[in-house]
């Protein structure tokens, strides 16, 4: 009998790649949408409010590089791809709060697109495939969310607006010719939504635990083939083979940093402006940080190794520095457990280390108290992603340079 796409999931969160990355079942998404019609509902009740409106978003659109007609490889919009695990641009999305429904409204395709693009798919494709209630055009938004609308006055939709903290960008609401015949709320769900993403689901874990899996198979991978004398951009090239070819990944979490040397003092080292392109030296350090992206979910992970096999005396001491850190944190996490508690452990273990080391002399509390740790890590411990990560940190690239 055949397998489950859950169960392939299950079983391939545990097992080596292989070329047939397992299917990612819709009911992921299905699950991911009850999960805010709860929350939100919830939310309506302790403000005495009735459970009428819609949530709608709206998806990605494609965008061509600058003026030309080379169309970037698209992505979807994450709070978009976590509702309703669409693939394709142009889409919005619905759910009705007093039903429970859920509606996608997909563009309405030119005949050409059949010859330049591919197969034009109908509408029933869309809702067999992503798994919702019903999908119409997005010509039909005013007059489906009117019709369905069971509420007093004009309809009421919860649209997707708030800001990000890491980015200082604000999520975009939806937007659609006839949106006046709509009243509109702009700060509800925005919270409500982004802490349904910080907890995941079982199955969202064992996809993260995938994309996870190939990567820290390419970075293995990687590091049995460095040596002095190669490029880093070579470094990135085979993560991003391996994860692609064996993964089905074909976008990555962020830019991949491939720092050797005094670059691995470059917190976001491989942007355009330092491209990951300086040749391995025999004695370098190698700082990766790459991550794959399996289906919208994230890894993110860093390797630090000597190019040559062979750490130096200094080499070894901030590295055991930052392991020592490293387990004593994993060690302590647990529920309840403050996040600041454990960037400070952190900083301490970090001190602790340098103090032995020669490397910083005087008191380790008066240390803590002055906050040196800072010097050597100005950034956070960690982030919520909902993924693993190796964090890399300032006092790891401090013997390097």
């Amino acid at each position: 009998m055949a397998k489950s796409s859950r169960e392939a999931i299950s079983m391939a969160s545990t097992s080596p790649s292989s070329l047939s990355p397992p299917k990612v079942p819709m009911e992921l998404h299905v699950s991911n949408r009850q999960k805010l019609l709860k929350s939100l509902r919830q939310h309506l009740s302790n403000s005495s409010r009735p459970h009428h409106g819609f949530v709608l978003l709206q998806g990605g659109e494609e965008q061509t590089r600058y003026c030309t007609d080379h169309i970037e490889l698209f992505r979807q919009e994450s709070y978009f791809a976590y509702l309703f695990g669409v693939r394709e641009p142009g889409f919005y999305g619905a759910i009705d709060i007093a039903t429970g429904k859920s509606i996608l409204f997909a563009p309405r395709l030119p005949a050409n697109y059949a010859v330049w693009l591919g197969e034009i798919k109908p509408v029933s494709y869309f809702q067999e495939r992503y798994m919702v209630s019903m999908v119409y055009y997005t010509d039909e938004i005013v007059q489906l969310l009117v019709d369905q609308y069971k509420g007093s006055g004009k309809p009421l939709l919860f649209l997707l607006h708030g800001l990000n903290t890491d980015s200082n960008n604000f999520s975009k609401p939806a937007e659609f010719k006839g949106i006046e015949n709509f009243e509109r709320d702009l700060t509800t769900l925005h919270p409500v939504l982004t802490e349904c993403r910080v907890c995941k689901s079982d199955l969202e874990l064992a996809l993260i635990q995938i994309a996870n899996n190939i990567s820290s198979e390419a970075h293995v991978e990687v590091m049995r083939k460095t040596k002095a004398g190669m490029k880093e951009y070579q470094l990135e090239s085979m993560f991003l083979h391996h994860t692609y070819m064996y993964g089905g990944c074909r976008h990555c979490s962020y830019t991949c940093i491939c720092a050797t040397g005094e670059n691995s003092a470059v917190l976001h080292y491989g942007h355009a402006a330092a491209p990951n392109d300086r040749i391995l030296e025999d004695g370098d350090m190698a700082l990766l940080d790459m991550g794959a992206e399996y289906s919208f979910y994230g890894s993110d992970i860093t390797c630090t190794f000597p190019v040559n096999g062979k750490f130096t005396s200094d080499q070894s001491l901030i590295y055991n520095a930052v392991l020592d850190a490293h387990n004593a944190v994993i060690a302590a996490m647990k529920p309840g457990v403050s996040w600041v508690d454990m960037h400070k452990l952190a900083e301490k273990i970090i001190l602790e280390s340098l103090e032995k080391g020669n490397i910083l002399v005087g008191n380790l509390d008066d240390m803590m108290v002055e906050r040196v740790g800072a010097v050597f890590m100005p950034h956070g411990l960690g982030h919520l992603l909902g993924h693993r990560k190796t964090k890399r940190t300032w006092f790891e690239v401090f013997a390097y340079c």
